[in-house]
């Protein structure tokens, strides 16, 4: 028996992209399958997307283009994060397209690709609200364009933005966003050919169709995460991560007996305790310390006492469930998206979260992967 596994379904990945790549259409679908696939397995979540729909993939680091590639995964892939130089190696030799938006660096990744014998696409970021990579100055952008457009051995392969609140009830700085990144990119348009335009990620492909442009982004939603942060059902979305272990004690605590570090259970009736050998150590947050539930045999049990390392412990009340039984603690209705609102964060963290002390298990609706 295996202390902590997480199962994760491909076909449901695969239905996710889908169900993208059929709303976007006929713009294309990028599958962003960096931080390992949110922490579901880069490689097998990739060959899914894949199969689902997706044109393109896309990573954060050049590790994780590298990654890809060395599992064979062929087809259009998109290092979205800033690169050292050392890095910029790693995803030309990848044969990964490149984010820029700099001119110098537009001739520092020509002139390396160059000397790799490598022609690499480039896609050019202009910063509209998000602050983070990429220049605010449409002209820099412009010229950023001009000058990857006029080297040899490289290619302008795309112009995109991000947005900052797509995922939020107010549409109107999204819009806003998106208004100052067309008027940009309709320039852009009539300079040079064949650039591929993009901004949407998951929650703007749902909520705002004018996003979706070339190519849609989407990340947290195909792997059935609900990047509204609500019910991934209520956007036709499948969970594909489900986080199991199982009850490897079951003794009785007596009123005034009390569970785990600092005694912060104390019974305040006779009752059973549960412990399940999973805690912070592989991921299972500290704050969820008299904070969350678990599910055994179809019931929800209180987490009681803190979050150890490697345990937690449960209040199984009169009727235990006995010991070896299988314990869920997401899935079986209880979504990445409840622990989050508990832990005050976002559904990403969760699954990002799952350490790899936790054997990822493939499968499709059942069946071996």
């Amino acid at each position: 028996m295996i202390r902590a596994l997480a199962r994760v379904n491909l076909a449901a990945i695969e239905r996710n992209c889908a169900r993208f790549a059929s709303a976007a259409a006929p713009a294309a679908l990028c599958a962003v399958v960096k931080a390992d696939g949110y922490g579901h397995g880069a490689v097998p979540a990739g060959r899914a997307a894949q199969a689902g729909g997706a044109a393109w993939l896309a990573v954060a680091t050049a590790v994780e283009a590298a990654e890809l590639r060395a599992a064979g995964i062929a087809g259009p892939l998109l290092v979205l994060g800033a690169l050292s130089p050392e890095e910029l190696d790693v995803s030309l030799r990848a044969g990964a397209d490149v984010a820029c938006w700099r001119v110098a660096t537009a001739e520092a990744i020509a002139r390396r690709a160059g000397e790799l014998g490598v022609e690499p696409g480039v896609h050019v970021k202009l910063d509209t609200g998000m602050g983070r990579l990429g220049t605010r100055d449409a002209d820099e952008a412009t010229a950023t364009a001009a000058a990857v457009a006029a080297a040899p051995g490289v290619r302008l392969a795309g112009i995109f933005t991000h947005f900052a609140t797509a995922d939020e009830d107010d549409p109107a700085f999204l819009r806003e966003q998106l208004a100052a990144f067309t008027a940009w990119a309709d320039k852009m348009r009539a300079r040079h050919d064949g650039m591929v335009v993009h901004a949407a990620n998951s929650a703007a492909t749902l909520a705002e169709p004018a996003a979706r442009l070339d190519m849609v982004r989407c990340g947290v939603g195909i792997y059935g995460l609900d990047p509204f942060q609500r019910d991934p059902a209520e956007q036709g979305l499948e969970p594909a991560l489900e986080l199991r272990s199982y009850l490897a004690e079951v003794k009785p605590c007596a009123k005034g007996e009390s569970a785990g570090y600092g005694r912060r259970f104390v019974a305040e009736r006779d009752t059973w305790l549960g412990t399940i050998p999973i805690g912070y150590g592989d991921g299972y947050r500290r704050a969820l310390t008299n904070n969350a539930e678990v599910v055994v045999d179809g019931r929800r049990f209180p987490v009681v006492g803190a979050v150890s390392m490697d345990n937690i412990t449960v209040d199984l009340g009169a009727a235990p469930p006995g010991a070896g039984a299988t314990v869920t603690l997401i899935g079986d209705g209880l979504r990445a998206e409840e622990l989050a609102a508990r832990l005050g964060t976002i559904n990403y963290e969760i699954t990002c979260g799952i350490s790899r002390r936790v054997p990822r298990q493939h499968h499709r609706d059942g069946e071996p992967a």
